[in-house]
């Protein structure tokens, strides 16, 4: 069977070689894979302007990437805005660590573990 599916890596630099940021909201860079078929098909590099935010960074990260019309976010850690906002638009989100494109192959392997609640603290430095 074909699957094909849209997915997101949070990432410390802009190549599939970079480690996975453990940072969600405040990573550098978002890469944006198209797998079909277990198959890295396309890819693009965004650099992550809602890290420069005071506040917010988490949850202005997360509509853009659900947005971009993903299915998977595969990341360090995930706060509970951004989690709130994906769990809306039924995106699933794993923890990863490593590169990016370790990340992505063990997605594409079934070798990673969905999560069903934040894995980090909501970390606003803004205010209210």
């Amino acid at each position: 069977m074909n699957k094909k599916i849209k997915l997101v890596v949070s990432s410390t630099g802009n190549s599939l070689e970079s480690e996975v940021d453990v940072r969600f909201g405040r990573c550098p860079y978002f890469i944006f894979v198209d797998l079909d078929d277990k198959e890295v098909k396309n890819h693009e590099i965004v650099e992550n302007t809602s890290a420069r935010q005071a506040g917010g960074a988490g949850m202005t990260a997360a509509e853009f990437v659900a947005k971009k019309g993903v299915q998977a976010v595969l990341t360090g850690n995930i706060g509970p805005r951004a989690f709130s906002i994906f769990s809306q638009f039924n995106i699933d989100v794993y923890p990863v660590t490593g590169k990016v494109s370790d990340a992505i192959k063990a997605f594409a392997e079934g070798k990673l573990k969905k999560v069903d609640a934040p894995t980090g603290p909501m970390l606003h430095k803004g205010i209210f």
